[in-house]
C-alpha cells in the first residue's frame, strides 16, 4: 500500500478499506507516513466525510496504536462517562461517586485541561495528597474495593490520536465530525470500559456550537460503539451558559460537594441524574432510565454519594477532611464583585467568555506549560432569567493577582446580556441518543 493512493481515494470520495485505514494510522505513528501526507488525508476527510464503518475502523486503529487497559479483573459491568467539555463542568466529581454508590463500578480515566479551566484531574488535585497516578493493578483493585476510581490517562494511551490531534489543530481540520468522534471514542475504548455514556455539549461554551451538529456527533459516537461492540448512550445538553455557579478548580470541587449534600445548583444535579440514569441502565444495575433515576435520587438524599466520594478520596491518598469541610480547599486572596451596569433581566450569559475570564485569572491553561492556580476563578451570582438591579453583583472574581484582573472583569461584564424583558429559561437537556435511536426533546 501507499499513503498517496489512500489519500487520493479519499479525496475522490471513495470508501477506504479496513486495511488501508490501519496502514495509514500505523504508518503515521511509526513515522513512515509523513505529517504532510496525514494532513492531506485529514483535509480529504473534512471535505468527503467517512462512512460509519470507516469511522469505526479509524477508532479501533487509533485505540490499538498504544496501551489498552484490561479491566476484566473488575467485577461487574464497567461504565465510563465522557463530556465533550464546557464551562463549569464539574459533573464527574458528582457523578462518579453517586453512580458507584448505586452499585455500578465506575473506572474513569481523565485528562488535564487545556483552556478555560482544569480537567477533572486538575480539580481533584485541589485535595491535598490525592494521587492521580495509579498503576493498572491499583486502579482495578480500588474499583473492586471502593466501587470507583478516577486516574490520569496512561502516557501511551492512544498515541495516534495525540499525534493526529496536534496535526489537526494547525491544519484547520479539527471540526470534522468523523475525526472528532473517532478521537473521543478511541480513548474510551482503549480505557477498557464495557459501556460509555457521553455528555455532548452544544452552545456558546461548547466545542459544538450548533445543536444539529451536536446531535450528529452524538449519533456517530453511538454508531461507533455499535460497530465495535460497546454499548454507548449520549445525552445532548446545553452549554450556552455555565453549568452551576462556580468556574475554577477548587471552587468547582466545593460546588460538587454541595451537590452531593443535596444543596447544589439544580442544573448540575439534573444533568448528573440524566447521565447517571443512562450509566446505571447500561451497567445493568437498573432496568430502565426511570427506575435508575429513583435509585440515584435515593442515594443522593441519603448522602451515599458523598460518603462514596470520601471513600474514593481516602483510597487515593487524599485528605478526606477537605470533603467534610470544603472551606479548607484552596482559596483566593481576594473576591472582587462584578456589578450590573443596568437594571433588567439576564437574557444570556456567554459561557465561553466566562471561561476565558476564569483562565485569565489562572484557573486554566493558555499553553501546555501554564501552571494552574487552584484557588482562583469565577462565581456567578445571576443566571439567565434572573432579575437584576443596576449596581447589583452579577458575579465574583476570585483572584490572587492583579495582573490580568481588568481584562477578566471586562470579559465577565461582556458575557452578560441584560434586557428589559424576561426571556424563557433555555432547556438544559436537548435529547438522548441510544442504540435504539434519537429522541429530541427540545
Amino acid at each position: 500500500m501507499r499513503a498517496y493512493d489512500i489519500i487520493y481515494r479519499k479525496r475522490m470520495g471513495q470508501e477506504l478499506t479496513t486495511d488501508e485505514i490501519r496502514f495509514l494510522v500505523r504508518g503515521y505513528v511509526s513515522g513512515e507516513v509523513t505529517d504532510y501526507q496525514m494532513a492531506a488525508w485529514a483535509m480529504a476527510v473534512c471535505i468527503q466525510g467517512m462512512t460509519p464503518r470507516e469511522t469505526a475502523d479509524l477508532t479501533m486503529a487509533m485505540a490499538e496504536s498504544g496501551d489498552q487497559i484490561d479491566l476484566s479483573g473488575i467485577r461487574g459491568r464497567k461504565v465510563d462517562k465522557h463530556s465533550t467539555g464546557g464551562v463549569g463542568d464539574k459533573v464527574s466529581l458528582v457523578l462518579v461517586p453517586l453512580v458507584a454508590a448505586c452499585g455500578a463500578p465506575v473506572a474513569k480515566m481523565s485528562g488535564r485541561g487545556l483552556g478555560h479551566t482544569g480537567g477533572t484531574i486538575d480539580k481533584l488535585e485541589s485535595i491535598p495528597g490525592f494521587r492521580v497516578e495509579l498503576s493498572p493493578q491499583e486502579f482495578i483493585d480500588q474499583v473492586n474495593r471502593v466501587g470507583c476510581a478516577v486516574a490520569g490517562q496512561s502516557g501511551n494511551l492512544v498515541p495516534a490520536d495525540k499525534k493526529l490531534y496536534a496535526l489537526r489543530d494547525v491544519t484547520a481540520t479539527v471540526d470534522s465530525i468523523p475525526l472528532i468522534a473517532s478521537s473521543i471514542m478511541s480513548k474510551k475504548i482503549a480505557g477498557g470500559a464495557d459501556a460509555v455514556v457521553l455528555d455532548v455539549k452544544a452552545g456558546a461554551g461548547a466545542f459544538m456550537k450548533d445543536l444539529d451538529q451536536a446531535f450528529r456527533l452524538a449519533e456517530m459516537m453511538v454508531a461507533i460503539g455499535r460497530e465495535v461492540g460497546r454499548e454507548v448512550a449520549a445525552v445532548v445538553s446545553n452549554m450556552d451558559q455555565p453549568l452551576g455557579y462556580a468556574v475554577g478548580n477548587a471552587l468547582e470541587v466545593a460546588e460538587a460537594i454541595e451537590t452531593l449534600r443535596g444543596f447544589g445548583p439544580k442544573d448540575l444535579e439534573e444533568i448528573c441524574l440524566q447521565l447517571g440514569s443512562q450509566m446505571l441502565r447500561l451497567a445493568g444495575v437498573a432496568p430502565d432510565g426511570e427506575s435508575a433515576r429513583k435509585m440515584l435520587l435515593r442515594a443522593l438524599r441519603a448522602g451515599h454519594g458523598l460518603n462514596k466520594l470520601i471513600e474514593m478520596v481516602e483510597a487515593q491518598g487524599g485528605d478526606p477532611s477537605y470533603i467534610r469541610q470544603p472551606i479548607k480547599l484552596p482559596r483566593a486572596q481576594r473576591v472582587v464583585p462584578v456589578v450590573a451596569p443596568q437594571a433588567g433581566y439576564v437574557q444570556a450569559i456567554d459561557a465561553l467568555e466566562v471561561g476565558v475570564a476564569a483562565m485569565l485569572l489562572g484557573a486554566g491553561r493558555e499553553t501546555k506549560e501554564s501552571a494552574i492556580d487552584l484557588g482562583v476563578g469565577v462565581v456567578l451570582r445571576k443566571m439567565v432569567g434572573d432579575p437584576v438591579e443596576a449596581g447589583e453583583p452579577l458575579a465574583e472574581l476570585h483572584v490572587n493577582s492583579e495582573k490580568r484582573l481588568a481584562e477578566a472583569r471586562e470579559r465577565l461584564v461582556g458575557a452578560y446580556r441584560i434586557g428589559g424583558e424576561r426571556l424563557q429559561e433555555p432547556p438544559l437537556v436537548y435529547g438522548l441518543v441510544t442504540s435504539q435511536g434519537t429522541e429530541r426533546w427540545a
